[in-house]
């Protein structure tokens, strides 16, 4: 008896299967995603993701070039998954949605550092994260990372120092950083996951008793 048809369209089914699991579905659900517009507090409306500047999405393409995915992710887990809220990387579970302004998406695979997906509101500001790419040493001493030096100017200092340089304190030499650092750096202040989503409420906080 020829089996060759039967085995020909039960290949044909599970492939079928496998592209409507893994791209048709997937496809419809997010393929019209767009940002969620909210009202805050102030009662000012808030987009989430926020459209990044210039400079912040110019320091997404360095910071791919320079493969920080190795060694952060940027995918904070449920509480039921892990204890990435418990350490305050981030204050409710990654979406779908907190992705849309990055291409490519930069979730990583590897934790040798510490997730990133909320770092600009836990250590956002530009001139700190300088420091920490200049020298990742001088703001956590065990720190592994080994930063990225060769994104700043080391100048002998002769006269008044640069208003761009590091404040690092250190006699007869300044540290001035290139764009591609500046760029980084407020790409990294850019990262925000905490808003409140419809897919991603925020947790109740427990009033005081």
């Amino acid at each position: 008896m020829n089996h060759g048809p039967l085995l020909f369209f039960g290949v044909l089914a599970t492939l079928a299967a496998s592209w409507l699991g893994l791209v048709a579905v997937p496809r419809q659900q997010l393929g019209t995603l767009d940002a969620d517009l909210s009202t805050n507090a102030a009662n000012v409306v808030v987009t989430h993701p926020p459209a990044r500047s210039g400079e912040a999405a110019q320091g997404h393409a360095v910071y791919v070039s320079l493969g920080c995915a190795a060694c952060h992710t940027q995918q904070v887990r449920p509480e039921n998954g892990g204890s990435d809220v418990a350490r305050g990387w981030g204050v409710r579970r990654s979406v779908a949605r907190d992705y849309l302004r990055d291409e490519p998406v930069q979730l990583g695979a590897s934790r040798l550092g510490p997730d990133l997906a909320n770092f600009g509101d836990r250590l956002g500001t530009n001139a700190f994260n300088l420091v920490r790419l200049f020298n990742p040493r001088l703001v956590v001493t065990k720190s592994t990372c080994e930063g990225a030096p060769y994104l700043f100017e080391v100048r002998t200092l002769t006269g008044e120092p640069s208003a761009a340089a590091l404040a690092l304190g250190e006699p007869g030499r300044e540290v001035v950083p290139k764009p591609a650092a500046r760029q980084l750096a407020a790409y990294l202040a850019s990262l925000s996951s905490g808003a409140e989503l419809p897919e991603a409420p925020l947790p109740v906080k427990e009033e005081a008793k």
